[in-house]
């Protein structure tokens, strides 16, 4: 008896450790918060970031198809055109170039045309015709991703403008007189503040990151413009030299009429000043 008293003393403890109630199992945690949850908590600032983010998504998912070399030059219509240049088929070449797209053509397109409805331009008025349509056609580049650039810029304002907000609500608790629920109201106004905040960053940073990228894009889509425009102006000028030298010209007498009357040289209006 008196070896059994000095076990159970040993054991009371453990077995009524053991009947105590333990911690909670995983499952009968609460759960944790959803992305959702965390939008909705928000408030209605999340509105208009969540038709910036959209608008932010289908920008870039245009660009990344939309602005490719083939925007500025093609290697079929850049190939079809020379060849046309050298044979001298303007009209050919216009009604081709009506049935792309690239900014090649319609840099190409215009200048033919203005060479057309004026036969008798100088080579220089024409290259300037060439240069104002190439840059009108990258001004439309530019224009394009700016639109990416100003919801990268508005975002972060909405979402200050949520802190805003956000504070206002917590400062409203602290004005007001119900005590018990006031640690529960600020938390919720510094949330939202708090998680427009992030939106708002979360849209701008990743916005003006592809506005970057497509700036880089724009600016190589640009050069291969210039460069194949430059090619097609070239060739033109060659025509123009051809042109001038079989032509006579209108100051110089020919044939029997040399004797008779002196030459006084005139430059010819197709090519005046630049060959």
């Amino acid at each position: 008896m008196k070896k059994i008293l000095p076990l159970l003393a040993i054991l009371a403890p453990m077995v009524l450790s053991a009947q105590e109630p333990g911690p909670k199992p995983a499952g009968d945690l609460p759960p944790f918060t959803t992305v959702w949850e965390i939008i909705l908590s928000g408030g209605w600032v999340m509105i208009p970031l969540g038709g910036l983010s959209f608008i932010a998504v289908t920008l870039i998912l245009v660009y990344l198809f939309t602005l490719r070399r083939s925007a500025a030059v093609t290697s079929h219509y850049k190939h079809t055109a020379e060849t046309l240049l050298r044979k001298g088929d303007f009209a050919g070449l216009i009604a081709i170039s009506n049935r792309h797209g690239e900014a090649l053509a319609r840099v190409v397109q215009r200048t033919l045309e203005f060479l057309q409805h004026n036969p008798r331009t100088n080579f220089r008025l024409l290259r300037e015709i060439a240069e104002t349509e190439g840059a009108r056609r990258a001004a439309g580049f530019h224009q394009q991703i700016t639109y990416l650039a100003d919801v990268g810029s508005i975002a972060p304002m909405v979402g200050l403008f949520g802190t805003v907000v956000g504070m206002i609500q917590s400062f409203s608790v602290l004005a007001g007189d119900v005590a018990a629920s006031r640690p529960m109201m600020l938390a919720e106004g510094v949330s939202v503040a708090l998680i427009t905040t992030a939106a708002g960053l979360l849209i701008g940073i990743p916005s003006l990151a592809f506005h970057a990228y497509f700036r880089g894009r724009v600016g190589t889509l640009i050069s291969d413009l210039e460069s194949a425009s430059t090619d097609m102006l070239a060739l033109i000028a060659l025509h123009f030299q051809d042109a001038g030298a079989t032509a006579p010209e209108p100051g110089r007498a020919t044939g029997n009429e040399r004797g008779k009357a002196s030459s006084v040289r005139v430059s010819s209006p197709l090519f005046d000043d630049d060959f």
